[in-house]
């Protein structure tokens, strides 16, 4: 008798366990946009993500090309509806000089990557074939200013270029000449990039001072032009700089402050992008939870100076760093399984619950590098389960942010535990509400109950990316072994969503009333 107590107290503590997942959307609370910026994508002069990842070049016969940039690439980033790309760099953008790759091909200076393997590039790609891609994609773009090895006159000449009317200096005289008579009107100009580190191993004071002069010279007295500029904030939880930042910035010169957080197990000895244990995926996902902290704490700093939040906090470098991939297809390159995924769909969570102060972010990379939407090899493309979370989320841009109160079982290993859930929902134009939901716990489904009060549900759509064990990949042998499918098992009564995830997934639900 005893025993068969026992068996019903264990199996009653297991349901009591699995009903924990309780979520309740505050729908009446939403009033905060999620930019749509907060889904913005890096691509850096490093290793293949430029060259032979976005483009190929104008005389390529194999790859089917516009101006050089391979078609399946546009097709692929329209379809995720990026918002914005941030370019040069990283730490290229603090060697590179930008009229020397601008004008006639023949004519542009070939340059040696200084800060990405000493590898020749020629310079093909530059400002006009960068500005008329973000043009073709309808994604704004984000010019990283060399603030290390550059000048602030190079600075003030190159926002000219971009954005001055024709004819008004020589600088668009040059660029009417280079084929391009309209100002592309650039908004986002970072100074700057990590100038604690490769851009300059500045200290705090001597990077706002330089700022201040860079700022005040890009643009008019009163930034009329409404340029926003972003200066660089820490890589690692120095909230000091940030005080810094915020205490002797003038507010008329700061429009953001950036942050860089990767999920990087041990900087030393990263670990293999698809070969891991599990033991290393919860690391990598202890690392990932470290971003929900960083900005909480650099807002609460933020806050004390900007109460009004009229600074954005802008998370310009984030996502997986592991070793490169011994396949030799390039520096930085890298698998994307669906670790990456949990990764993604747990970063975007937070970045959507913090839209008071995240007004935008670059997942890095966006081609071949690190945690990469898109791999190429030769004339073949796969899309990775970063990208597919990614397209998933697209329904957050712009849309209001509902706030979310999560009562999540744990996922353990070991003697350490991480929330197992994580959540985001939003409420877009049409009166739709949209709930993505991430379960990082590779071995346990969960069993989750939404409340969403009097929001009265007709209509369940889901989507679901999953996969038997988080090592899976997709490759060019086969592309689509990790893929968005139909998710049909969410059910409504009395206020209430029911679902249940499978082990390493992410959901998205669309309710419709």
């Amino acid at each position: 008798m005893k025993k068969i107590i026992s068996l019903f107290f264990l199996g009653f503590c297991s349901l009591a366990l699995l009903a924990q997942n309780k979520i309740v959307l505050h729908v009446d609370s939403a009033k905060t946009t999620i930019s749509k910026h907060i889904y913005g994508h890096f691509a850096e002069h490093l290793g293949r993500c430029i060259y032979d990842g976005i483009y190929v070049g104008r005389d390529n016969a194999k790859i089917p090309n516009t101006s050089g940039v391979r078609n399946d690439v546009i097709k692929a980033l329209k379809d995720l509806q990026i918002p914005n790309l941030r370019w040069p760099g990283g730490c290229f953008a603090d060697t590179y000089h930008w009229k020397d790759a601008i004008g006639p091909f023949n004519e542009r200076k070939h340059i040696e990557n200084l800060s990405w393997g000493n590898v020749r590039e020629d310079n093909s790609f530059g400002t006009n074939e960068f500005l008329d891609l973000c043009e073709l994609l309808g994604a704004e773009p984000y010019l990283a200013l060399n603030m290390n090895s550059g000048t602030i006159q190079e600075a003030m000449e190159w926002v000219q270029y971009a954005n001055h009317a024709n004819g008004t200096s020589y600088l668009t005289d040059m660029r009417a000449r280079n084929g391009r008579a309209n100002p592309w009107k650039v908004k986002y100009w970072g100074i700057g990039n990590e100038s604690w580190d490769c851009g300059g191993n500045m200290s705090v004071d001597h990077y706002i001072n330089l700022y201040k002069q860079y700022a005040t010279a890009i643009t008019s007295y009163s930034n009329t032009e409404k340029l926003f500029r972003i200066a660089v904030g820490p890589g690692t939880p120095d909230y000091a700089w940030t005080e810094t930042l915020m205490r002797d910035i003038p507010a008329k010169r700061l429009e953001g402050i950036s942050i860089h957080h990767y999920s990087v197990i041990n900087w030393s000895a990263k670990g293999s992008s698809f070969q891991f244990s599990d033991e290393e995926y919860f690391k990598t996902m202890q690392q990932a939870f470290r971003m929900e902290d960083f900005i909480t704490r650099n807002s609460e700093v933020m806050d004390k100076y900007d109460p009004a939040k009229r600074v954005a906090l802008i998370v310009d470098e984030w996502g997986g760093w592991y070793e490169e991939d011994p396949s030799g297809k390039g520096q930085l390159y890298q698998q994307n399984t669906i670790r990456d995924a949990m990764i993604a769909g747990l970063t975007l969570n937070i970045f959507n619950n913090h839209a008071d102060r995240v007004k935008m972010a670059n997942l890095a990379q966006i081609v071949n590098v690190l945690q990469a939407v898109i791999l190429t090899k030769e004339e073949k493309l796969i899309l990775t389960p970063t990208y597919h979370v990614m397209e998933m989320y697209k329904v957050h841009q712009d849309a209001l942010l509902v706030p979310v109160t999560v009562q999540t079982n744990n996922f353990v290993v070991g003697n350490n535990q991480l929330p197992a859930i994580s959540a985001s929902a939003s409420k877009d134009t049409a009166g739709k509400l949209n709930i993505s939901l991430t379960n990082i716990d590779n071995k346990k489904s969960q069993s989750i109950e939404l409340s969403v009060g009097s929001f009265k549900v007709k209509q369940i759509k889901g989507r679901i990316l999953t996969s038997s064990t988080v090592q899976d990949h997709n490759t060019f042998e086969n592309s689509n072994k990790v893929s968005p499918q139909e998710f049909k098992k969410a059910s409504f009564a009395k206020g209430t969503v029911s679902l249940t995830m499978p082990p390493n997934s992410v959901v998205v639900l669309e309710l419709s009333e």
